[in-house]
């Protein structure tokens, strides 16, 4: 402020100079009349180029460029620097709330909801990827479209036009089928003046597992619920009737039968929940594959002997690839046997008396060790082979209760291959039998080394 107001008076003291010079030298009279135009002549010269570089500077706030900024000395030299030290500080604020916006933005894309903005017209301001996925919306195309244009539900339309959103509704979602479902749960938020945000939100395993839970707890009830029964009218007909000790015996023993059932199925079921609810086992316990086909040899020879009653016993064959002779299986022993002796006992069961079962160890190609337990039983329908490791699914439910089965041995199997990182392979030809095979990848066996492979 200083520095302006001496460059005006120093140019108004040099225009007085000049033309009080200028009226003594041309010998004019009246010289301090001479001296305040000179004086007015300076002052208005001042102020015209103080006004051109204030429009300079005007001109530049106007657009707004850091770049064009003019280089100005004195007052609105200045103002320059202040108004270009603001405009950075704008700048930066501007570009850090441009980075929070795209950072939000990008949440949202990667959340795995979908997120879909209305205005007050139902109009599609801005959706993720997630929500056009989901509701079949092209992002670009359908941009400022009316949702109920695109969404033809008529579930849909009724909770669009519904006043209260509090609550949320599932519809079927692009790409359902009867044999895939796609389920959306649409939940509404209201926002702002008059617009809306919609949530969507896949619950379609959701659903399926809420099935699956009503399915396993009907079908353990059902199960538990049978022997009861029987045991029940049993129990009954001792109390109230007097029996020869023969009948009494016979009905001891069907109780028994009853009582036994629900006892390996209260087993099978502490099996599974322990083996979906503890880690992967490891590679520190091992168990020797010889040992292995031979307990389950002589459980499958002991339950042949057992459902014979003189029709006669199957013919039961074990046999291991020579290269394995010496081979042993890293993992949970227990598990494992479980596993195969499963297998071997439903060929047993679904195998006639006059049939044969096979049960082999060998190595595939890729290092891998199969264990194959292959029946001559009657095998079992294309359609029925991929769900044969469900819960409780049976092909034929009357013929597996008579056989002793759980319907939960197949499962137990396939959790054992998954925790061993393994797996179950199953074929069958109705009529020509089953072949049932255990995977194991070349991690979880090995030679041992203290004795060498026999060839």
């Amino acid at each position: 402020m200083l520095w302006r107001i001496f460059s005006m008076l120093g140019v108004l003291m040099v225009g007085a100079a000049a033309g009080a010079f200028w009226g003594i030298y041309h010998g004019r009279q009246a010289v301090w009349t001479w001296l305040l135009l000179g004086a007015l002549l300076g002052g208005t010269l001042w102020w015209v180029i103080d006004a051109s570089r204030g429009l300079r500077v005007l001109a530049w706030l106007r657009s707004g460029e850091l770049n064009q900024a003019p280089t100005i000395f004195g007052l609105w030299g200045d103002v320059v620097d202040r108004a270009r030290s603001l405009l950075r500080q704008k700048e930066r604020a501007i570009a850090a709330s441009d980075q929070r916006l795209k950072d939000f933005l990008s949440a949202i894309q990667a959340s795995p909801n979908g997120v879909l903005l209305l205005d007050a017209q139902n109009q599609i301001e801005w959706c993720n990827q997630t929500a056009a996925q989901q509701l079949g919306i092209d992002v670009q195309r359908d941009q400022r479209q009316r949702i109920g244009n695109l969404m033809r539900d008529p579930v849909f339309t009724a909770y669009m036009a519904a006043k209260d959103p509090s609550e949320s509704v599932v519809i079927e979602g692009r790409g359902h089928r009867m044999d895939r479902p796609v389920r959306l749960s649409l939940q509404r938020h209201p926002y702002g003046e008059g617009k809306q945000m919609l949530l969507t939100r896949d619950v379609t395993l959701l659903e399926q597992a809420e099935a699956m839970r009503r399915d396993f707890v009907a079908n353990v009830s059902h199960e538990i619920r049978t022997p009861l029964t029987v045991m029940s009218g049993f129990v009954e007909t001792l109390q109230t009737l007097s029996l020869p000790l023969e009948d009494q015996q016979r009905y001891l023993g069907l109780m028994a039968t009853q009582a036994h059932r629900m006892q390996t199925l209260v087993e099978d079921l502490l099996t599974l929940s322990r083996l979906e609810g503890s880690p992967n086992p490891g590679l520190h316990t091992q168990l020797p594959l010889t040992q292995l086909m031979q307990a389950c040899e002589q459980e499958a020879l002991g339950l042949s002997a057992t459902m014979a009653h003189g029709q006669g016993i199957q013919t039961i064959e074990f046999s291991t690839a020579c290269e394995l002779s010496d081979a042993v299986l890293m993992g949970e022993p227990r598990e494992l046997q479980s596993a195969l002796s499963n297998l071997v006992s439903n060929a047993v069961r679904y195998t006639p008396a006059d049939g044969m079962i096979q049960v082999h160890a060998g190595v595939k190609t890729d290092g891998s060790l199969q264990l194959s337990v292959k029946d001559s039983g009657a095998g079992i329908a294309a359609e029925h082979v991929p769900r044969l490791t469900e819960r409780f699914y049976r092909v034929d439910r009357s013929r597996s209760r008579e056989s002793g089965g759980t319907g939960l041995g197949l499962a137990i199997v396939k959790h054992v291959m998954q925790r061993h990182g393994g797996s179950l392979l199953i074929t069958s030809v109705l009529g020509q039998g089953s072949t049932f095979t255990l995977v194991l990848p070349s991690s979880r066996w090995r030679l041992n080394p203290s004795t060498p492979a026999q060839h």
